[in-house]
């Protein structure tokens, strides 16, 4: 991996970025790295591990021992052995308290996993639960297994990885997640079927232009009535407050991790006048932009 971040020309205004430089020139899009090992190599390089970045491809991280806290679009999460932490693109992330802890990462392109598998659809869902705590249950056993399985493949001679085989562990270990349990605090994306999973693809093209449920139910060719029930299923929320979450997280991402003006924000996010957006953002966070700034960049 590579950071990338404001002082980088290219990423000048945006949010941090690792991007992914995988060392295997067999295995493209994959790259699988003990979490003690990646800490050793941000303090060599003198990045500081409580900075936040962002991710343009998938991190899975199985932590194996230890104690830390990391957090996830803002939702800080306990890790201990037994966690499994699933970071996707384009979400941001930081290590609260590094602490003790050390498991097995892989970090993977949207591209990698093989197309002709189920697995497909997971990696192209950009919405999902960011944790789950497995402890000491039979899933963890099975996780490890395959994860300890990829790590062998991963390192082989040069000459001898077979980029299929990890992908087809990959896709295994994905469609294992896919089976657990969804997190007792967050919703299940899949109650709310085709219709959730169309309006989710949707909203993420859409939410910087427009935050009205009718629009989106005219695109889709629902009705609001219909968006409505298929989020409250997935999420117990009406389309609207999915809607307005949507944009509120990408707010404070911005506001968070970028140095561009409140106003400047207001506007990519598809508000006409910087005061509608305070008002909005100060509804849903009970804090204003320049207060949530001050303290996610007080740091």
């Amino acid at each position: 991996m590579r950071t990338t971040g404001p002082g980088d020309p290219a990423q000048a205004g945006a949010i941090p970025r690792l991007d992914f430089n995988p060392p295997h020139e067999r295995v493209r899009g994959l790259e699988i790295v003990e979490l003690a090992a990646l800490h050793e190599r941000r303090r060599r390089r003198g990045s500081r591990a409580d900075l936040v970045h962002r991710v343009d491809f998938h991190t899975l991280t199985l932590i194996t021992e230890g104690s830390a806290e990391h957090a996830v679009d803002f939702v800080t999460y306990p890790c201990r052995p037994g966690t499994l932490l699933w970071i996707r693109p384009g979400q941001v992330q930081r290590f609260v308290r590094p602490g003790t802890a050390n498991g097995t990462q892989l970090l993977f392109t949207p591209a990698f996993p093989p197309h002709t598998s189920s697995a497909d659809r997971l990696v192209k869902e950009w919405y999902g639960p960011a944790c789950w705590q497995l402890g000491a249950r039979p899933e963890y056993a099975v996780l490890s297994t395959l994860v300890g399985q990829m790590r062998a493949e991963y390192g082989r001679p040069v000459e001898s990885v077979s980029a299929e085989i990890l992908q087809l562990l990959l896709a295994t270990v994905l469609l294992h997640i896919d089976r657990l349990p969804h997190p007792d605090n967050e919703g299940d994306p899949h109650a709310g079927g085709e219709v959730y999973a169309r309006f989710r693809a949707e909203l993420e093209r859409s939410y910087a232009t427009t935050r009205r449920a009718a629009d989106y139910a005219h695109r889709l060719g629902y009705t609001v009535k219909t968006l409505t029930r298929a989020c409250v299923a997935a999420t117990g929320q009406p389309v609207k407050q999915v809607i307005d979450a949507r944009v509120a997280l990408e707010a404070q991402r911005l506001l968070a991790h970028t140095d561009e003006p409140v106003a400047t924000i207001a506007r990519r996010l598809g508000f006409v006048e910087a005061t509608n957006f305070g008002k909005f953002f100060t509804r849903h966070l009970a804090v204003t932009p320049g207060a949530f700034r001050q303290t996610h960049q007080g740091g």
